[in-house]
């Protein structure tokens, strides 16, 4: 916020002391607490956070997952950015959460993807983990996967297995 939160400026004179708290409003699993913690931490270190629930937890309607203290300027300017990192956060731990419990039971684990929304790959897979998923891979620098395109330009998947393997040896790669 470069040039101040003018709505807080215009509307709060001088420095006011408050509370704010994360009301659950609907079932699902919570994640994004350790996130909103940084982020309020970063806008105002004095903020004082009293974490009430953990990532993980499964959360009814009405339970509350954190408390603040502090600056009400301050809690304001952090409030909608933790909020938004959470309800993105929940909702992909709870959609990963449904399908971990679906094959429960099995030899099957859930995976994400990379292809994530950008700028937010690491909190989305962060959320694939709350939720119970395993992440895949972060990018294309981490694992090799290989795709049709990939099998088309090498002339069939022996050449490509090939390749890669040579390739890995070449480089002293273990992916």
């Amino acid at each position: 916020i470069p040039t101040g939160d003018h709505s807080s400026l215009a509307c709060i004179p001088g420095q006011k002391d408050g509370r704010a708290q994360l009301l659950c409003k609907t079932e699902g699993i919570l994640a994004g607490v350790e996130l909103a913690q940084i982020v309020f931490a970063r806008v105002d270190p004095k903020i004082k956070f009293e974490k009430l629930l953990l990532d993980g937890v499964r959360i009814k309607k009405g339970d509350i997952a954190f408390k603040v203290y502090g600056d009400v300027k301050s809690i304001l300017r952090a409030e909608r950015i933790a909020l938004n990192f959470m309800q993105r956060m929940s909702g992909i731990a709870t959609h990963t959460a449904q399908f971990v419990e679906a094959v429960r039971g099995t030899n099957a684990k859930i995976l994400d993807t990379r292809k994530t929304t950008p700028n937010f790959r690491y909190f989305e897979k962060w959320a694939v983990k709350i939720g119970g998923g395993n992440n895949l891979r972060f990018g294309l620098y981490d694992r090799i996967m290989i795709k049709d395109n990939h099998i088309d330009f090498c002339g069939g998947i022996e050449k490509a297995i090939l390749s890669v393997k040579d390739y890995q040896q070449k480089n002293n790669l273990d992916l």
